[in-house]
């Protein structure tokens, strides 16, 4: 058994190949060929802490994986030191059941869930897209902009949040890790969404985070943060108005507040999602249809994104000789 720290994953795994591994997982569970049944929340409630247990097996022929990741997810951590998510994740032998690696999962998660908006962005954002609009700055807010990056020639980015010295800090760490592009610390959200072509939602959010007017024709969204129903991050006008794709949609219905409360206000229906991305990805679906459409990208988050980029890892911590192997 292969133990693998963040570094490993980090070194194994670039944004691209995460890209190119979420989107075949996404094909994968659109196509029935994934068991991920519904995650089991456990709340800490004197804490205000929240951990999720996420099993799941592909059944693709091409890359079968079976193993569970476990998360925490403790926000008061922020000023606390510890990250705010921590995650560890599992994987056995699809074959046989053998426990083959365990895997540092809050690294990997903040990898998997970019990669799930690059997968959204390279179907549904204009092929022209130019200026990204990122709301949030903890750990997932870096891998939301390479991700977008990768698959679009962004020239912009504007920085949205209510603390000026954590967007400073988010810039810095941008810089660091090769985005070279133009970086700006938006003064209101009304100026970054007025230039966005792409708007990345990572929050904590309870209430939307913008007004649905806001919003010029023919931005993409893609809305990470929410994942009960009690968050929103997207106002309900927009979600009605929108084309959404979810990453799935009995997972979406069950816990992506955005869509619940969006429908429980009567603004939309069960039948107002679009589908998929899965779908989208394997050509089964249109996704954008004109350049003037607001589309959107609900995710709550899968654990065939986690078996698929944790898969990955081990295949190439094997060729690499990365991490700790543990004779079990």
């Amino acid at each position: 058994m292969r133990l693998l720290s963040a570094e490993d994953v980090r070194q194994a795994v670039p944004m691209a190949a995460a890209i190119d591994a979420v989107e075949a997982a996404f094909i994968s569970l659109a196509a029935g060929e994934a068991d991920v049944p519904l995650r089991t929340h456990i709340a800490a409630p004197t804490h205000a802490g929240m951990s999720l247990f996420m099993p799941a097996r592909i059944n693709a022929p091409a890359a079968p994986a079976l193993g569970m990741k476990v998360v925490s997810i403790f926000p008061h951590n922020l000023g606390l030191g510890p990250p705010t998510i921590n995650a560890l994740v599992n994987l056995f032998d699809p074959t046989t059941g053998q426990p083959v690696a365990v895997v540092d999962g809050t690294y990997l998660t903040a990898l998997r869930t970019g990669a799930a908006s690059g997968v959204a962005t390279r179907y549904l954002a204009r092929a022209d897209a130019r200026v990204l609009a990122l709301f949030g700055a903890g750990a997932q807010a870096l891998p939301q902009a390479l991700a977008v990056c990768a698959v679009r020639p962004i020239e912009r980015i504007w920085l949205v949040n209510r603390s000026r010295e954590r967007a400073q800090l988010l810039a810095a760490r941008m810089r660091g890790a090769g985005l070279t592009l133009d970086l700006r610390i938006a003064p209101s959200v009304a100026q970054a969404l007025a230039e966005a072509d792409v708007v990345c939602t990572a929050t904590s959010a309870s209430t939307p985070l913008f007004d649905d007017a806001m919003l010029k024709a023919g931005t993409h969204i893609n809305a990470i943060g929410a994942y009960k129903p009690t968050m929103a991050e997207v106002p309900g006008a927009t979600v009605a108005r929108a084309r959404v794709f979810v990453d799935q949609t009995a997972a979406a219905w069950a816990e992506a507040g955005d869509l619940i409360q969006a429908r429980e206000a009567g603004l939309i229906s069960s039948e107002h999602l679009a589908g998929e991305i899965g779908s989208v990805a394997a050509g089964l679906l249109a996704g954008r249809r004109d350049t003037e459409a607001i589309t959107l990208f609900k995710s709550v988050g899968n654990a065939a994104q986690d078996l698929a980029v944790a898969s990955l890892a081990l295949a190439r911590a094997n060729e690499l000789g990365l991490g700790v192997v543990w004779a079990n």
